[in-house]
């Protein structure tokens, strides 16, 4: 039975690698099964076996890397700062090069971009929520667009370093990132 697990995980490892692979030669809607298949070096069959068609290996592949990053920031104290954060995240997007800058940088990158902006607002809408009573006050009204502007920022500077071929450390990065959350956020909070 481990064995018939290790071999679905290797399947399962190469039709990925393969569609990454393919989203750099190709926009995606150009991409077959039939292109996966042969990149993979697996059946037509076995990509079915696993994933409904290339829109759902696709999801899969996007929910997994956001699924990682969800359990990255939880693993996070919750008075844990900024720069903390950014720097767990950048590590990540590192240790993900191919797969980001692919996703970010093909035309079909849309669907990924709103993932990953829906999972940035998430994360600083539970990093507010855990702040200390009374230190957001106020904020109720322009919270939401203070969130979705921060959000924003984020997903346009993790672009801005893929495009530009990490010209910065994940370190400098999550400092940078970091202290200008901290700013925006005591603004914010300095307004109420």
């Amino acid at each position: 039975m481990l064995k018939m697990d290790r071999r679905i995980r290797k399947s399962q490892e190469a039709i990925k690698m393969a569609v990454i692979e393919l989203m750099i030669e190709k926009n995606f809607d150009q991409i077959t099964i039939q292109d996966i298949s042969d990149r993979a070096d697996v059946s037509r069959r076995t990509i079915y076996l696993h994933y409904m068609d290339k829109f759902d290996l696709l999801d899969k592949l996007i929910e997994e890397h956001i699924d990682e990053m969800r359990e990255i920031c939880d693993s996070i104290d919750d008075d844990a700062e900024y720069i903390d954060m950014g720097l767990l995240w950048f590590e990540y997007f590192e240790s993900h090069y191919l797969f980001f800058s692919v996703m970010l940088a093909s035309k079909g990158g849309s669907f990924f971009r709103n993932r990953f902006l829906e999972f940035f607002l998430q994360e600083l809408k539970k990093k507010e929520n855990d702040m200390p009573e009374g230190s957001n006050q106020g904020l109720t009204d322009g919270e939401d667009v203070d969130i979705q502007f921060l959000g924003a920022a984020i997903v346009g500077v993790v672009e801005w370093w893929f495009k530009n071929g990490k010209p910065h450390s994940p370190s400098f990065m999550a400092q940078r990132v970091g202290l200008l959350l901290e700013r925006n956020l005591e603004a914010d909070f300095s307004l109420a």
